[in-house]
């Protein structure tokens, strides 16, 4: 059967021929994902960009309307000022006309403020609501207290050596106004942050280095200064953090690529994963499947074959029974007789496939001459046999019909490669632990590429092989004698050498 009708002897190129589409297909996928990662990544940088622009928008804002406020708490200082002057003005003896100091007296409706005398008793007040149901006195000693906490006390001189005091605080809308926009402020800070993207983000604080704002980041990590030290330095080895101005003060946002873009980023890989070890258990699952059904063919045929050559045996024998009659075929019932052995052993080969074996420890180097004396009787002209084997025993652990029958396929291919012209060595090497035995001829040579295929069940470099031989022999040395049998080199045109490798 020539290797070109031979499916097995193309295997080699379906492999590559799949591996290289395989290869095509995980690059068209890896190739697609970072296309969808790098514009996941592109889309969340420019959500944080946005971000950081809404930031310093806000602190420009931030920065206009406490300049307002700078100018209405001015305003408000203005108006205790003259409030003050026109004070010290009605203190004044010499004062007649008072209706101008009176009118700047009561056009303060909305500074609240209190007058004490030296000693810090109350004396007067404007401005101040005293809710029903409350003392009094306790209540403006509260706002008093107050009062001096946000701003020191004016000193009034009258009279020479008089003196009053003059305490005061922002107005009730001035006081409203810092708060909401307090509180309109942080919230927006939070909103940002927690709306603008969802990669974890940190607004950091550059001079004091405290987290200003964050969002997507774990609080236990916040708390933390090493853990949020090393988020900070894994989130800016990812992207260069973003500098913004926050009230006059620089800060830096750092971020990270979202939850989403780390799944993206690793999926291929994970892709991969799961289509190499499915099409893994596949090959398996199929090469096992596969043994099996060969399997179940090489014991079929063998015990059908065995079956066959039983019944023409039995009647060959007794026909050199026959012929051993009469003297004048006794030298054919002879040779007769060694080639219905020689099927005998055949037969009894082929029962033996498909069942374990009986392995007894023998020495090999017996087995070994006389299969070589066998071919040497019948193709001794054309081809010189050669050997070269320890001068001591050499024992294994084999069952002796099933080798034999190795070693004769071997020589037989020998022979056959050679064409009957050439030159065949057997060797054998003991190691103590290892037994190599080396078959070389010098025959046409098998190409490197089919150093493994040869041992297919099929590939034959013969036109009218059927590639069973090999297959048999690995068969019987790996799983019966738990060897190997393989080519140890070969050179196109200069001959080949199997070599058996067993265990003592």
């Amino acid at each position: 059967m020539a290797n070109k009708f031979n499916i097995y002897s193309q295997k080699q190129r379906w492999k590559l021929g799949l591996f290289a589409v395989a290869l095509v297909i995980v690059g068209v996928s890896l190739y697609y994902t970072k296309s969808l990662v790098d514009k996941v990544a592109e889309e969340e940088r420019s959500k944080v960009e946005i971000w950081a622009t809404a930031i310093k928008k806000r602190s420009a804002l931030v920065q206009y309307t406490s300049k307002l406020f700078e100018k209405l708490q001015k305003g408000e200082r203005k108006k205790i000022e003259l409030y003050l002057e026109a004070t010290k003005y009605l203190a004044r003896p010499d004062i007649t006309d008072v209706s101008f100091a009176l009118n700047v007296l009561n056009d303060n409706t909305t500074v609240p403020v209190i007058l004490t005398d030296k000693n810090g008793k109350i004396t007067s007040h404007r401005n101040i609501d005293i809710p029903e149901n409350v003392d009094e006195d306790a209540f403006l000693i509260e706002q008093l207290a107050d009062m001096n906490s946000q701003y020191d006390p004016i000193e009034i001189v009258y009279y020479g050596n008089s003196r009053v005091y003059l305490h005061y605080k922002d107005s009730r809308l001035f006081s409203e106004l810092k708060i909401t926009f307090a509180d309109l402020q942080q919230s927006f800070i939070s909103e940002l942050m927690l709306n603008s993207a969802s990669s974890p983000l940190i607004l950091l604080d550059s001079a004091t280095r405290s987290v200003i704002e964050s969002g997507n980041v774990s609080r236990s990590i916040l708390d933390n200064e090493t853990e949020l030290q090393a988020k900070l330095d894994l989130m800016a080895k990812q992207h260069e953090p973003l500098e913004v101005e926050i009230n006059g003060n620089k800060a830096y946002v750092y971020y990270e690529d979202s939850f989403l873009l780390t799944q993206l980023t690793y999926y291929p890989l994970a892709q991969i994963g799961v289509v190499g070890l499915f099409i893994l258990i596949s090959y398996l699952l199929f090469s096992t499947a596969r043994k099996a059904e060969q399997n179940q063919v090489w014991v079929g045929m063998s015990k059908e074959t065995a079956h066959q050559l039983g019944t023409p045996l039995s009647s060959m024998l007794a026909w050199v029974e026959l012929l051993k009659e009469d003297p004048k075929n006794l030298m054919i019932a002879q040779e007769l007789e060694k080639d219905v052995a020689r099927l005998q052993v055949v037969t009894d080969r082929f029962s033996k496939i498909g069942s374990q074996p009986d392995l007894v420890d023998e020495d090999v180097l017996p087995l070994l001459r006389e299969a070589v004396s066998y071919f040497k009787h019948r193709n001794g002209k054309n081809v010189d046999f050669s050997t070269d084997f320890p001068g001591s025993s050499v024992v294994v652990t084999l069952n002796y019909s099933l080798f034999e029958w190795v070693i004769e396929n071997l020589i037989k291919n020998a022979l056959d490669a050679m064409e009957g012209k050439g030159s065949l060595h057997v060797e054998v090497k003991d190691t103590g632990t290892k037994v190599y035995i080396d078959v070389t001829d010098s025959g046409k040579g098998i190409s490197s590429k089919s150093f493994k295929t040869i041992f297919q069940p099929g590939v034959t470099t013969k036109r009218r092989g059927w590639g069973l031989g090999l297959s048999l022999s690995k068969r019987i040395i790996k799983e019966y004698h738990n060897g190997k049998i393989f080519v140890l080199k070969s050179e196109i045109g200069q001959g080949t050498t199997f070599r058996i490798v067993l265990s003592r």
